[in-house]
């Protein structure tokens, strides 16, 4: 089964390929960008970025999960970040999960992203509910949440141990028929 391209106006949303890998490792294992996501290493390893667009295919396959490649339209093979989403299909559920490199921060790619992905979970994959976490330290992605028209649910207090450190995780979430939001 093929991943999917998505389009925006400014972006495409398409898979990751061999050729991504540095771009990978350099913007995601950057301090400040693996310091507001739970699972990215930093420094980030060699042969790391390789490895993980390797795991894209077969999560797409056994509908764990999508993850794709953000870009410009007029510049595709220049990497900006990712947009996933991890699918629990006994539950009709997805969670979004990005990071955007540092360079392309404040430009609204990451909303931008986030609302191709969510759209495609509810009219394509068929999706009841979508939900999003993120560190309430990091209030930027909390605010690409809010644009999705998601509703903040709770904030689960010191849930996740990051780099030695208890991390407090705001939770939100938006369902099926409360998309596409209203202005």
């Amino acid at each position: 089964m093929t991943l999917p391209t998505l389009g925006t106006e400014r972006l495409l949303l398409r898979p990751f390929v061999e050729s991504d890998a540095a771009a990978v490792e350099r913007l995601a294992g950057a301090r400040e960008v693996a310091d507001t996501t739970l699972h990215i290493p930093h420094p980030y390893p060699a042969g790391g970025g390789a490895w993980w667009i390797g795991t894209h295919a077969s999560a797409w396959e056994e509908g764990a999960g999508l993850t794709l490649a953000i870009v410009a339209r007029e510049a595709p093979d220049a990497l900006l970040g990712t947009m996933g989403i991890s699918i629990v299909r006994e539950h009709a559920r997805g969670e979004l999960g990005y990071w955007i490199g540092a360079h392309a921060w404040g430009r609204g790619y990451a909303t931008e992203a986030a609302r191709a992905m969510t759209a495609y979970a509810f009219d394509t994959l068929r999706l009841h509910r979508v939900q999003a976490r993120h560190f309430t330290r990091n209030p930027a992605s909390g605010r690409v949440m809010q644009k999705l028209g998601m509703r903040l649910e709770g904030v689960h207090r010191e849930a996740y141990l990051r780099w030695e450190r208890f991390e407090d995780v705001a939770v939100y979430g938006i369902l099926a028929a409360e998309w596409p939001p209203t202005a």
